[in-house]
């Protein structure tokens, strides 16, 4: 059995600075045993990461388009931000992809999807993220989870680390799994745990964006 935490960032974000060593360090210290790195705007991390964990890492991306962010997972290339909605589902397609709605109705977050573009695209979306760890607001998951109850998307959580000590506060129990169609049936099994996290940590990123800025 699998403790997945389902998005996860790495130094290769603008707001985070966290080595992909120690990234395998702390999971292996608590037992997660696999993730997906999304890094904003970028998959180099996680495909070197896919190379020295000694655990399943799926390469993501969460990528910023004019409405807000949507995550592509099981990518081959990075998506450039600034497409439109239409045109970074697209692209994730195009190599395979998965469609991921990351941090649905969260409105503390600028960067969620807007949530009337949400309704227009439900049909393209393969996975949405009921539980990330740093949401501070029940309502946002409770809204996640019955828009994925209404229209039968699977679910996912992720503790949206961009720090160490953050990693594995969310994640889903799940079977092992080989390739995608073989892990969309495995999330299909899965169970959702964590915990949420303190807000204070969000000070982390702003500080990591600033010290990468200048």
């Amino acid at each position: 059995m699998l403790k997945a935490d389902l998005h996860i960032h790495t130094e290769y974000s603008m707001d985070c600075t966290t080595p992909l060593e120690k990234v395998i360090q702390r999971c292996l210290e608590i037992g997660i045993n696999c993730i997906a790195v999304a890094d904003h705007g970028t998959i180099e991390g996680a495909l070197k990461l896919q190379n020295i964990a000694p655990f399943p890492v799926i390469v993501a991306e969460e990528i910023l388009t004019p409405h807000g962010e949507i995550m592509g997972m099981f990518l081959t290339e990075g998506i450039p931000s600034g497409l439109s909605v239409e045109q970074t589902i697209a692209h994730i397609r195009a190599q395979g992809g998965l469609v991921c709605l990351p941090h649905p109705f969260d409105t503390l977050r600028h960067s969620a999807l807007n949530s009337r573009i949400i309704e227009t695209i439900i049909a393209q979306i393969d996975i949405i993220e009921v539980f990330n760890a740093r949401s501070p607001l029940m309502r946002g998951s409770a809204k996640a989870n019955m828009l994925a109850e209404k229209y039968g998307i699977l679910k996912s959580a992720g503790s949206d680390a961009h720090t160490t000590v953050e990693i594995g506060n969310a994640y889903v129990e799940m079977p092992q799994f080989s390739g995608k169609d073989d892990f969309l049936q495995a999330l299909e099994k899965g169970k959702i745990s964590g915990h949420r996290t303190n807000p204070l940590v969000h000070f982390a990123s702003v500080w990591a964006r600033l010290r990468k800025q200048f």
